[in-house]
This record gives C-alpha cells, sequence and structure tokens, in this order.
C-alpha cells in the first residue's frame, strides 16, 4: 500500500496556508517552534519521571502504574512506526514548492502518520493513568508538539492527528491491560531488588 500520491490532496492547501503563515512570522517564534519540534520530546520523558517519583509515595501500586508509561510509549512508537512502513507517504516538503523552516528528511524517512506526535499523544495519555494534572500538561503539550511539525513544514496536519489518535488509543489500550495485572504481582515485586523503584 502507498498512498504518497494522496497526501497533498487531503490538506494540501492546509499545509500551504501554515508553511506560508510560518514563513511570514517574525523570526523569534519559528525559532521556538523549531526548538519545541526538535527536542519538545524530552519534556515528555520528565513528565514521566515526575509522575513515577510522586507515585512512589503514594505506594507500589501507583508506582508500578507509574513504570508502565514509558511502556506503552514504546508500544505506540512501534505500531506507529509499523503504520509508516506500510503507508509510505512522502514528505510534503519533498513534493511542494515551499520553504521549510526545517530541513525536508531524507527520502525513506515518511510523513505518515507523525511519530513525534504518536510519542506526545501516548504519553499523555499514559500519565492521566498516573495524575490527572501531568496528563493535562502533557495533553497541552502534545498539542503544541503535533502544531509544531506542521508548522515547520515536515508534516501534513493530517499526519499529525493520525498519529496522535494512533498513539493516544495504543497508549490507552496498554495501560488499561497493565493496569488488571495479576493481584499481589507488585506486592512480590516490591520485595525484591525492585522495591527501590516502588517505594520511596
Amino acid at each position: 500500500m502507498n498512498l504518497a500520491l494522496t497526501g497533498s490532496s487531503v490538506d494540501g492547501s492546509l499545509y500551504r496556508g501554515l508553511v506560508d503563515l510560518a514563513r511570514r512570522t517574525p523570526g523569534w517564534l519559528d525559532g521556538v517552534v523549531t526548538v519545541w519540534s526538535d527536542f519538545g520530546l524530552a519534556v515528555f520523558a520528565l513528565l514521566m519521571v515526575v509522575g513515577w517519583w510522586r507515585a512512589r509515595r503514594a505506594g507500589a501500586d501507583a508506582a508500578m502504574t507509574a513504570l508502565a508509561v514509558p511502556v506503552a510509549v514504546v508500544v505506540a512508537y512501534g505500531a506507529d512506526a509499523g503504520l509508516k512502513l506500510l503507508v509510505r507517504e512522502d514528505r510534503p516538503c519533498r513534493h511542494l514548492p515551499f520553504r521549510t523552516l526545517e530541513a525536508c528528511p531524507a527520502r525513506g524517512d515518511y510523513a505518515f502518520p507523525s511519530n513525534h506526535a504518536a510519542i506526545a499523544a501516548a504519553a499523555a495519555v499514559a500519565l492521566f493513568f498516573v495524575s490527572r494534572r501531568l496528563g493535562v500538561v502533557a495533553a497541552v503539550c502534545a498539542v503544541a508538539m503535533a502544531a509544531s511539525r506542521v508548522w515547520v513544514g515536515v508534516h501534513y496536519p493530517h499526519d499529525v492527528l493520525f498519529g496522535a489518535a494512533v498513539g493516544g488509543l495504543v497508549a490507552f489500550l496498554v495501560m488499561t491491560v497493565l493496569r488488571h495485572a495479576p493481584r499481589g504481582l507488585t506486592g512480590r515485586l516490591a520485595g525484591t531488588w525492585l522495591r527501590p523503584l516502588l517505594l520511596s
């Protein structure tokens, strides 16, 4: 299956409008968006660490839930990457005559669905299982991440929307399954060398 030729027909005009707007905004704003697009995923890693650190004080069960967050994110990333290889949609910057803020990724680095959006959405959904407050912060950051990937020109809007949907759904399913682990498992693990990870 190859949908590369249909990418611009889905929302190419919206993509063009956003990229054109990015070219006309102040340089400092474009700089902030570009830095966020490139390095913002580190914020989600930090939120996961904060969630785990706080969860240890609430007990081993809460800590186990927090430790499941990165697992959910990795599984979501794997699902998203698999879809990307199946669809093989070329980056918009390869076909549309626009100068983008970020250099166009190499050929073979496909666009649909967006890995960045999937990882960000997966982290946000999974963190809701740990802390509603952290989940809200991560959700706001996830929206900003998805928007930034279009703004810098490396994704169509549908790439980031579908990526976020895949990441969020997979993370929800993984967290739901892991939350229903066999009773007593956490207690047994807390009695092993893993205790520092589960209890403060």
